[in-house]
């Protein structure tokens, strides 16, 4: 913190930017290493150029990072140790950034540790994921502070945050006692379907009747058991379900003769030129009748689409191996029992604003069907398991997940997981959600919070342009 003139405060930025990017990078390098895994073995790579994309990827997200220590370092040289106080809003604004630029890609946000903290993560019924983030860096500023600080602000910000902290698991806990999110509103039992289909048999033609025969029985178990509303996976189909006729025809059947809601994935093609291919989900009222059809919104890159081909020439047979997917363009509500659910394919639950989309549309539940086939048996099921249970706090709605090969599972308005499934394994669970109208702050105001983040960044910014501080 030592030294003037232009010259130490560029070498201060330098190293700032560069200790950011080197701990942005060990973080995702830990966090998504399974990225190589998949590219390798379903994208036809060798292995040291899927351990190079795997590294672009994560020095790519590392920037985010390195951004913050930057701006962080540009406050505190400027504002002094007062600029610390400015971190929780600048964690924020970044990871802000990184949920919207380039499509996005808000995986593993530092507010997703508090997931499981069930009396922490209700406040993202408040200020959404990116609320639980700031608190996470709060907590992180105030020990900077303590232990490098020698004012008497490392006090106030030790007492603000303990403040914090302990507001929100006081408030957090009686939310939880309440409860009465899981009182409320009409009951209906559910089916989740759980084929465990590896991803090298799914498209196996000669394996195609026996999957599509697997779900039926599935499906007519759990219609035994009680359920109304049934979830198969994402592309549990493998065929194109409206363009073969006996597949579709019983589907139909099966819904009919269960009366039961039928939810499943198949892709979907439209007959343009060239053709369009979309990652869809249809739902199947008990009359047997198309009632719905969602079309993903949110494409997986590297999975059904290659961003900047020509930039990636090097990776061929990636880009030969990854379907041409195209994007849906709207949310759409899905009619059951005469209330209105909503579903997310796979990746796009992990995006938030897309569940408040829904919600604001009407929807009284949240659904999500997924193939983590990809993933094997890597920490990336749980990640996604994880980041999936906080939009039902976020939203106050039940989740539902229906997964290829796990993990699958009913999610309370309160974070709570009712029940889940293990990986790899067959399973059709059943249990009950509710169909709820109230709405939670944070479905209704969005991300105010966040942009409030970025507003103080900015404003910091500003201010810095015209102050200097020595210490």
């Amino acid at each position: 913190m030592g030294g003037s003139g232009p010259a130490a405060a560029r070498s201060g930025s330098l190293r700032a930017f560069t200790l950011g990017l080197v701990s942005g990078i060990a973080y995702f390098v830990g966090t998504i290493y399974w990225a190589g895994s998949v590219m390798r073995q379903y994208g036809d790579l060798p292995s040291a150029v899927a351990v190079l994309l795997t590294l672009v990827l994560s020095a790519y997200l590392a920037l985010y990072p390195a951004v913050f220590a930057l701006v962080l370092h540009r406050l505190v040289a400027r504002l002094g140790p007062r600029g610390l106080v400015l971190a929780p809003a600048v964690w924020a604004t970044t990871e802000l950034g990184r949920g919207y630029l380039f499509t996005g890609f808000p995986w593993v946000l530092l507010g997703y540790s508090q997931a499981s903290v069930l009396p922490i993560a209700q406040l993202a019924s408040v200020f959404g994921v990116y609320g639980l983030s700031a608190l996470v860096t709060l907590v992180s500023t105030a020990l900077v502070l303590l232990v490098f600080d020698r004012t008497s602000l490392r006090w106030w910000a030790a007492a603000v945050t303990v403040a914090a902290v302990v507001a929100t698991a006081v408030w957090g806990s009686a939310r939880l006692r309440d409860n009465v999110l899981t009182r409320d509103g009409v009951p209906m039992t559910v089916g989740l379907l759980q084929g465990n289909v590896s991803q090298d048999q799914k498209w196996d033609h000669d394996r195609a009747a026996t999957i599509v025969q697997t779900y039926l029985d599935m499906t007519r178990d759990v219609a035994r058991r009680g359920a109304r509303f049934i979830l198969w996976p994402e592309s549990a189909l493998p065929f194109y379900f409206q363009d073969d006729p006996l597949v579709g025809d019983a589907l139909r059947q099966v819904a009919f003769q269960t009366r039961s809601y039928l939810l499943f994935g198949s892709d979907q093609v439209e007959r343009t030129t060239p053709p369009r291919y979309f990652n869809s989900a249809f739902l199947v009222d008990p009359h047997g009748t198309v009632a719905a059809v969602y079309r993903k919104m949110h494409l997986v890159p590297f999975g059904e689409y290659v961003p900047v081909k020509r930039l990636l020439f090097f990776v061929g047979p990636l880009v030969e191996a990854v379907s041409d997917f195209s994007e849906g363009d709207r949310m759409v509500t899905l009619p059951v029992a005469g209330h209105p659910a909503s579903t997310a394919i796979c990746y796009e639950v992990v995006y938030p604003d897309l569940a408040r989309q829904a919600t604001r549309l009407g929807s009284q539940l949240l659904t999500t069907i997924t193939n983590d086939a990809w993933f094997g048996r890597s920490s990336a099921p749980w990640q996604h398991f994880e980041m999936a249970s906080l939009r039902a706090i976020e939203q106050g709605r039940y989740l539902a997940r229906s997964a290829n090969t796990g993990i699958s599972g009913i999610v309370d308005p309160y974070g709570r997981v009712v029940m889940r499934s293990g990986l790899f394994e067959q399973a059709s669970l059943v249990g009950e959600i509710r169909f709820l109208t109230s709405r939670t702050i944070y479905s209704r105001t969005g991300d105010v919070f966040v942009y409030a983040c970025a507003l103080a960044t900015l404003a910091a910014l500003l201010v810095t342009m015209r102050r200097r501080v020595r210490y």
